[in-house]
């Protein structure tokens, strides 16, 4: 019974419920689309970060990130190689041989960090090889291939075939040069990656910086992300002289965007709850003064203040459920085709976005939990904001309504 009145006194006036129920809509599918674009922009990012460079898990000397100097090497490699083939948490994994240097083309020169891989090993580790734009990877036939960011070669002046000069700093700490030729050009979502990193086989680069085998950074990538805390672990307790770290520890940035990413999802459906409040407020209130010589009524005949408080706030819940119902499936149905093509933030700046290294082109993600987290947070808005209107009725006093 209670519920068949709530329904009812809810269409009594159509027009204003229709109008809170559009706004209920409009809220939540603009909530929900923000906190998937958000969702997107870091899942983007976290992906490309991790299956590009960073990896889940990197060894270092225990300086060489603070001070990399050359002659900061990874001492026990082969001891750690064996170990990593062995375990089985370790899906793949690269050694590296990185320095910093100077980069001369005929116009200019430019720093750069060097980064020397191992082709095969660095091809099943990361999704590198797949930003390639122009020309070959680093298995050409030349001799010292080189792959520049397109950014980088705009800025020498220089394309696909052309030789550079890398300089740098050896282990005896003589400063030595090599002519490189470029075989390819890539791109990333990282504008300023692009203008300060080259790729060279390591090979090459030890040739020229030692003369022997040397590495500089092991990347790892496990079977699952929430194993990368245990391989580090494993790692430092059996290895001396080296320190391995987990991608949270190694980019401040990714640590901060998937910390703050989930505070600013918070603070944008705490806004939109709070208008829904006042909303819901406004709207049960004007419906209780409106009432008042019915409500009373049912008190003098016998309704409890108990079933009265019960039949104003289920109005206010099912009147919010209702709208909030349409918000999510009109959120649903925009995320599916969104999903598949994306938002293009091209016309709304998104060249600069690529100076902080986030795609053009986000693709919105929304979890079930995004659902389930907002249905909760409606209900509670809407039972919050009904307590005092409904708290106002039962301080009705039966008698005088009546003879009023």
């Amino acid at each position: 019974m209670l519920l068949s009145i709530s329904w009812r006194n809810i269409w009594r006036h159509p027009a204003r419920s229709g109008v809170l129920m559009m706004a209920i809509i409009a809220g939540l599918w603009a909530g929900i689309l923000v906190t998937a674009l958000t969702n997107g922009w870091i899942h983007q990012r976290f992906v490309n970060m991790i299956q590009e460079e960073i990896t889940h898990v990197q060894i270092h000397h225990p300086e060489f990130l603070t001070e990399r100097e050359p002659w900061m090497y990874i001492q026990n490699k082969d001891e750690i190689f064996r170990f990593l083939e062995r375990d089985e948490r370790v899906l793949s994994w690269s050694a590296r041989t990185l320095t910093d240097g100077m980069i001369q083309s005929p116009l200019t020169t430019s720093g750069v960090q060097i980064r020397g891989v191992q082709i095969d090993r660095e091809r099943a580790t990361t999704t590198f090889h797949e930003n390639l734009t122009t020309g070959d990877y680093l298995d050409s036939e030349l001799r010292n291939p080189v792959l520049l960011g397109e950014r980088l070669a705009d800025k020498l002046n220089v394309e696909v075939g052309n030789r550079i000069v890398l300089t740098f700093q050896d282990l005896e700490n003589e400063i030595t040069s090599g002519s490189f030729t470029i075989t390819g050009l890539f791109r990333t979502a990282s504008n300023p990656y692009d203008e300060r990193n080259v790729f060279v086989r390591s090979d090459d680069l030890q040739d020229l910086l030692a003369g022997e085998v040397v590495f500089h950074e092991i990347a790892i990538l496990v079977d699952r992300e929430e194993l990368s805390d245990s391989v580090r672990t494993d790692l430092n307790y059996q290895f001396d002289q080296i320190i391995a770290e987990t991608w949270y520890e190694l980019s401040p940035e990714l640590r901060y965007i998937t910390d703050a990413g989930g505070n600013l999802i918070v603070y944008i459906m705490a806004v939109i709850l709070l208008a829904l409040a006042f909303g819901i407020l406004n709207t049960m209130l004007m419906a209780i003064f409106e009432r008042m010589r019915e409500l009373g009524m049912l008190l003098a005949i016998g309704m409890s203040k108990l079933r009265v408080f019960v039949m104003i706030m289920m109005e206010s819940v099912i009147l919010t459920m209702t709208g909030a119902g349409g918000g999510l499936l009109l959120a649903w149905l925009t995320l599916g085709y969104l999903g598949e093509k994306g938002i293009d933030m091209t016309s709304m700046g998104g060249d600069s976005m690529a100076e902080f290294g986030y795609d053009a082109v986000v693709y919105p993600i929304a979890y079930t939990n995004d659902y389930v987290t907002t249905i909760i947070l409606v209900v509670v808005t809407a039972l919050l904001a009904a307590i005092y209107p409904a708290i106002k009725a039962l301080r009705l006093n039966p008698g005088e309504v009546v003879r009023e």
